[in-house]
């Protein structure tokens, strides 16, 4: 079905296959364009926290960075999701205010709330009142390519933020180049034009028809990406789907995996994500809880982390869930752009 280019094109009528081919090149110009992030002379150079505030697409930047830097950072990395900011923050914060839009008004509060308590702010936004807050309270603000839906910016929303981290000597520089090739290699073997028999996110998106994913990842590793799989799947597959993460699920979650309920246990689908460079307890745990699946005659499917680079791994099996999702929602003969239901709660909450 996904072989059928004109068929491919009719359903995805907003182009979501145009946006995940460009992410390498994304990538790249938001390489360069954080360079550009006006930092004064005059900016701190240490803090006791980091705060990245966002929610949706505009907060998984704020989890990857987390994830990047979980043994690296000495100091926290919060991740806000809410209106507000944490009582703990103040003015020896680092805040990152994200919002594609510009409009978040969770982010927007949390922006007036870091204002009031005289933290260190830094904006990301493709304009809104985000960015004339900006402006007007002379608050550093990375300006970004506007009218892409918010989870197809995740290069921009989260390179930019790490460029800043290496700006201030916090962390050595990411290995940009092999990032790069390695999207490049990803965005071949996915292309639209690759066959089934050779496109391992056709292979994997035509299993998961009628199923709900199961998206299993590593704390500290692969936390970020089950997470964005999971939300990928919402947002354009228009299905349920749900993610954990080891070893946290081996203390809960796997007794589900017992059978000795009525639940169909075959309506699911796990699937673990894989890094060459988990520990040994944590590489057992997963082949153990594999072993248990197996047993419930479940199919499960891995994917795997590519390159040498913690960014690199992160955002290729990121990249690669990307088209899983985008192939199932083709499958599911729904454009994978629009998100109604998201459209509808703005729309009511408006009325209040």
């Amino acid at each position: 079905m996904w072989d059928d280019l004109e068929r491919l094109e009719k359903i995805d009528r907003s182009k979501m296959w145009k946006l995940l081919f460009d992410f390498p090149l994304q990538c790249q110009q938001a390489i360069r364009l954080a360079d550009t992030l006006p930092l004064s002379p005059q900016t701190p150079g240490k803090f006791k926290k980091t705060v990245v505030c966002g929610l949706g697409g505009s907060a998984i930047g704020g989890d990857i960075l987390k994830t990047l830097l979980f043994q690296e950072l000495k100091i926290p990395i919060l991740i806000n999701r809410n209106y507000g900011l944490p009582r703990l923050v103040d003015e020896e914060s680092l805040v990152f205010i994200v919002s594609y839009s510009g409009n978040t008004e969770e982010a927007l509060s949390a922006y007036e709330e870091g204002k009031k308590r005289r933290s260190f702010l830094i904006s990301i936004c493709s304009g809104g009142k985000l960015k004339d807050l900006s402006k007007q309270d002379e608050v550093p603000c990375l300006i970004v390519p506007s009218g892409m839906p918010p989870r197809t910016t995740i290069g921009y929303l989260s390179i930019p933020m790490l460029k800043v981290l290496e700006r201030l000597k916090w962390i050595e520089p990411q290995n940009y180049d092999e990032l790069l090739q390695v999207l490049h290699d990803v965005r071949k073997r996915c292309h639209p034009k690759v066959p089934l028999s050779k496109n391992s996110a056709k292979s994997l998106a035509q299993e998961l028809i009628g199923r709900i994913p199961l998206v299993y990842g590593v704390e500290g590793n692969t936390d970020v990406v089950a997470h964005r799989l999971k939300t990928q799947f919402n947002e354009n597959s228009k299905i349920l789907a749900f993610w954990d993460v080891f070893p946290e699920l081996n203390h809960n979650e796997i007794v589900g995996w017992g059978g000795e309920g009525r639940t169909d246990l075959t309506r699911f689908y796990p699937i673990f994500i894989r890094d060459h460079r988990e520990e040994e307890r944590i590489k057992k745990r997963i082949e153990v809880t594999q072993s248990i699946i197996k047993k419930r005659k479940v199919k499960w499917a891995e994917i795997w982390t590519e390159g040498k680079d913690k960014l690199t791994r992160v955002l290729s099996a990121i990249y690669m869930g990307d088209w899983v999702s985008f192939y199932l929602a083709i499958a599911e003969e729904v454009d994978p752009t629009p998100v109604k239901m998201i459209d509808f709660l703005k729309k009511e909450l408006s009325k209040i």
